[in-house]
């Protein structure tokens, strides 16, 4: 599963995935992380729509059954979408985690934050290194 990793997305070392589209950044967490968690059971926001969050700060917890990890906002910015369906199924996480399991949208204060973040290849070395 971690050898699957989209090229068209950009990651963190923190397991994160960013999607950049037309001024905002959506953001989830990578198969990899997924794949440490096991089966996801809760997750919970500290953030609501129109807060500020900062580069690498916690914007929320994810919780499994093997542990509760943070989740780190990769750019700083406004949040503008949060995804609610993740409140009463976070199973979805662990079924569709680069697709309906998206966490949250911020509008970046640098509109050219996310293309500073990990390419394919760099998070692949990140995994490789994790796995080890």
């Amino acid at each position: 599963m971690s050898d699957q990793i989209p090229t068209d997305l950009r990651y963190t070392k923190e397991h994160e995935w960013v999607r950049d589209t037309a001024g905002e950044v959506t953001v989830g967490i990578t198969a990899f992380a997924v794949e440490q968690l096991g089966d996801v059971t809760l997750v919970n926001f500290d953030i609501k729509v129109g807060d500020e969050v900062g580069a690498g700060k916690p914007f929320g917890t994810i919780e499994s059954v093997k542990t509760l990890s943070d989740l780190y906002a990769p750019v700083a910015g406004k949040v503008v979408k949060i995804n609610a369906d993740l409140a009463t199924k976070p199973e979805l996480v662990n079924e569709d985690c680069y697709g309906k399991a998206w966490m949250i949208a911020i509008a970046p204060t640098d509109p050219k934050a996310a293309s500073a973040l990990l390419d394919s290849a760099a998070y692949a070395d990140v995994v490789k290194t994790a796995a080890h």
